[in-house]
C-alpha cells in the first residue's frame, strides 16, 4: 500500500526517532534524555530508574514531545516530591508538544520556573488543582480533549492560554492570576468555569469561543479588563463578580447574568444576542449597555465567527431585569426593554436611554370582552403592566401573562415607575415617549385602590373625554359630540319662537320741542311647534361655533339657551385645547 502526503516535520530538539517508517521518517518526537539516546518513554527500565534517581525537588525538566502514560508520569512526580510538603516541586518544566494519553495529575505541584505546555495534548483529564506557578505558565496551542481542572491554582507570572482548545469541561474555580492572563483565540468546547478566580493583572479574552456556558461567579478583576470579543453558545455568568478597574466587555452570548455584580469603575458592555439579567447589580460609575448591530471585529480586522450562535433567534439585545439597580449612572443604547422588570429600580428617573430602545406595546386590533369590543390605543407599556392586566378576571386577550419574575404587582406599585420613566424621557427631550409613560401613570392612578371615589370618577372622565389630554382624536370626538348636543339643545329649547322685534314709543310735545323715544324688546318666548328647521339649525350652529372659540354670537336666546351657551363656552374650548395639546405632545421634540 502506498501512502501519499506531506511527511511531518521533525522537531527542533534532538528526538528519539523510535518507530520511524518509510513515510514517517521522524518517528518518536520525544526529546532524548541526556546522556541516553532515547526519550523517557523509550528508555530501558534501568536507564529510566537511573534518570529518575538523579532528580531532586526543584530540578529542571525538559521532556518535550514525550508521550506519557499514567504509569510513566507518576514515578516522575514521585522523584520530584518535596519531603517537607509532600508535593512535587519542579524547577523549569518543559512539556512542549508532549502527549498525555491517560490522566495527567499535576495537583498541588509547584513550578518554580517556567511551566511550558505549548502545543501539548491531554487526551484524558488534566488535573492542575491547587498548582502553584511561580513564573510563566505557557499553554499556547495546547489541547485538552476531556477536561481541564485548574481550581485554586495560583499563577504568579503570565498565564498564556492563547489558541488553546478545551474540548471538555474546564474549571478555573478560585484560581489566582497575579500577572497577565491571556486566553486569546482559546476554544472551550464544553463549559468554562472561572468561579471565584482572582485576576490581579491584565486579562485578555479576545477571540475566545465557548460552546457551553462561561462561569465567572464571584471572580475578582483587579486591573483593566478587556473581555472579548468573546462568543458563548450559552450563558456568561458574572454573578457576584467584582470589577475594580475600567472594564470593556464585548460579548456575543445567549444570556448574560450579572446578579449582584459590582463595578467599581467605568464599564462598557457591547453585546449581541444576549438577554441581560442585572438584578441588584451595583455600579458606582457610568456603565453603558449597548447593542452591537454588526459582528465584532478582532484586532486584525476579521469578523468574529459566531457559528455557535447560528440557531439563536436574532442579534437583538434584551434586558430582562433592572430590579435593585441604582440607575443614576446607567446608559442603555439600542436595547429591547419589552420584557424588562423595572419595579424596584432606584433613581429610575435618571436613566439615560440612547438610540432605539424599544418597549412592549398594548394589544393591537380590536379585542372582545364578552360581547363588548375593546380597542387599546397604541402606547409603550411595561412588562409588569402586561402581567397585572392579564391576571385580572375580565382581562382582554393580548396581554402577556408569561412575564417571568414579575411577582405580585399592581397599579399602586407601577404608578411611580411610569412617573420616573416619564421624567427620564422628558430629560432626554423625547416628548412622545414621555407622553406614553404619562398615559401609563394616569392609568395606574385610575385603577389604584388608594384613591377616593370622587378622584377616580374625575380621572375616568378625563380618560374618556381626551385620553388624559394625550389623544387628539378622542378629544376632537368629544368636542364634536358636545357641539352636536349643544346644537340639538339650542334648537329644542334655546332659540326663541320668533325673532325678537324692537319697538320705539314716545310722544311729541305740543308746540314742538325735544322728542323722547323709549325702545323696548319683546321677551323671548319658548319655542313651540316645529323646532328642528333649517333656519333654526343655522342659528344654533352659529352660536355653537362661537362658543368653541369662547365668543358670544349675539343671538337672542331663551333663558334655557343662555345657560346652554354658557356651559358650551366653558366645555368646548377646553376640549379644543386638549386636542391641541395632544397634537403638540406627539410632534414636539
Amino acid at each position: 500500500m502506498t501512502t501519499t502526503g506531506t511527511p511531518p516535520a521533525a522537531p527542533s530538539w534532538p528526538h528519539c526517532a523510535r518507530g520511524a517508517e518509510a513515510f514517517d521518517t521522524v518517528g518518536c518526537r520525544g526529546i532524548k534524555v541526556a546522556p541516553y539516546d532515547a526519550c523517557l518513554a523509550h528508555l530501558t527500565d534501568p536507564d529510566r530508574n537511573a534518570y529518575l534517581a538523579s532528580l531532586a525537588p526543584g530540578s529542571n525538566i525538559d521532556l518535550r514531545g514525550t508521550t506519557f502514560t499514567e504509569p510513566l508520569l507518576a514515578p516522575l512526580l514521585d522523584a520530584l516530591r518535596d519531603p517537607t510538603t509532600g508535593h512535587p516541586r519542579f524547577g523549569r518544566a518543559r512539556f512542549d508538544s508532549a502527549a498525555f494519553l491517560r490522566r495527567a495529575t499535576f495537583g498541588s505541584v509547584t513550578f518554580e520556573g517556567d511551566a511550558c505546555f505549548v502545543s501539548a495534548t491531554f487526551r484524558d483529564d488534566a488535573q492542575f488543582m491547587s498548582a502553584w506557578f511561580e513564573s510563566s505558565a505557557e499553554f499556547q496551542g495546547a489541547t485538552f480533549r476531556v477536561g481541564a481542572a485548574f481550581g485554586s491554582a495560583t499563577f504568579h507570572g503570565n498565564a498564556w492560554f492563547v489558541r488553546t482548545v478545551f474540548q471538555g469541561r474546564t474549571a478555573f474555580h478560585a484560581a489566582t492570576f497575579q500577572d497577565r492572563a491571556w486566553f486569546r483565540s482559546a476554544t472551550f468546547q464544553g463549559n468554562a468555569g472561572f468561579e471565584a478566580a482572582t485576576f490581579q493583572g491584565d486579562v485578555g479574552f479576545e477571540g475566545m469561543t465557548i460552546h457551553g456556558d462561561a462561569w465567572f461567579g464571584s471572580a475578582v478583576f483587579e486591573q483593566v479588563v478587556d473581555m472579548g470579543p468573546l462568543v458563548c453558545a450559552g450563558r456568561v455568568d458574572l454573578s457576584g463578580a467584582v470589577f475594580r478597574s475600567p472594564a470593556t466587555l464585548m460579548l456575543a452570548a445567549r444570556r448574560l447574568v450579572c446578579r449582584r455584580t459590582r463595578w467599581s469603575s467605568t464599564a462598557t458592555l457591547q453585546l449581541r444576542y444576549a438577554t441581560v439579567d442585572f438584578d441588584h447589580a451595583v455600579f458606582e460609575y457610568p456603565l453603558t449597555i449597548a447593542a452591537q448591530a454588526h459582528p465584532f471585529a478582532q484586532v486584525k480586522g476579521h469578523a468574529v465567527d459566531e457559528q455557535v450562535l447560528a440557531h439563536a433567534p436574532g442579534a437583538v439585545v434584551r434586558v430582562a431585569t433592572l430590579r435593585g439597580v441604582d440607575a443614576a449612572h446607567l446608559v442603555l443604547a439600542d436595547v429591547d426593554l419589552s420584557g424588562c422588570l423595572f419595579l424596584g429600580t432606584v433613581h429610575l428617573d435618571q436613566l439615560r436611554l440612547e438610540g432605539a430602545c424599544t418597549f412592549d406595546t398594548t394589544p393591537s386590533a380590536i379585542r372582545w370582552r364578552g360581547w363588548r369590543p375593546v380597542r387599546h390605543t397604541p402606547r409603550r407599556t411595561l412588562a409588569e403592566e402586561h402581567h397585572w392586566r392579564a391576571s385580572q378576571p375580565e382581562a382582554t386577550p393580548g396581554w402577556n401573562v408569561a412575564v417571568l419574575g414579575a411577582g405580585r404587582v399592581g397599579p399602586l406599585q407601577l404608578a411611580p415607575v411610569y412617573r420616573a420613566l416619564r421624567k427620564a424621557f422628558e430629560d432626554g427631550k423625547h416628548e412622545p415617549g414621555a407622553a406614553d409613560f404619562y398615559y401609563g401613570e394616569m392609568e395606574m392612578r385610575r385603577h389604584a385602590d388608594d384613591i377616593p371615589r370622587s378622584e377616580r370618577s374625575l380621572l375616568t372622565a378625563y380618560w374618556a373625554l381626551s385620553g388624559y389630554g394625550l389623544r387628539a382624536s378622542r378629544a376632537l370626538g368629544s368636542l364634536a359630540a358636545t357641539m352636536l348636543v349643544t346644537v340639538v339643545l339650542l334648537m329644542a329649547f334655546g332659540l326663541p319662537q320668533d325673532d325678537l322685534k324692537q319697538q320705539a314709543t314716545g310722544s311729541v310735545p305740543t308746540g314742538g320741542g325735544k322728542v323722547t323715544f323709549e325702545i323696548d324688546k319683546d321677551d323671548p318666548r319658548n319655542p313651540t311647534g316645529d323646532r328642528f328647521t333649517t333656519k333654526r339649525f343655522e342659528k344654533a350652529l352659529s352660536v355653537t361655533l362661537n362658543s368653541v372659540v369662547f365668543r358670544s354670537s349675539g343671538q337672542d336666546l331663551t333663558t334655557s339657551g343662555t345657560y346652554i351657551e354658557m356651559t358650551s363656552r366653558l366645555v368646548e374650548p377646553a376640549l379644543l385645547a386638549l386636542a391641541v395639546l395632544a397634537v403638540r405632545g406627539r410632534i414636539k421634540r
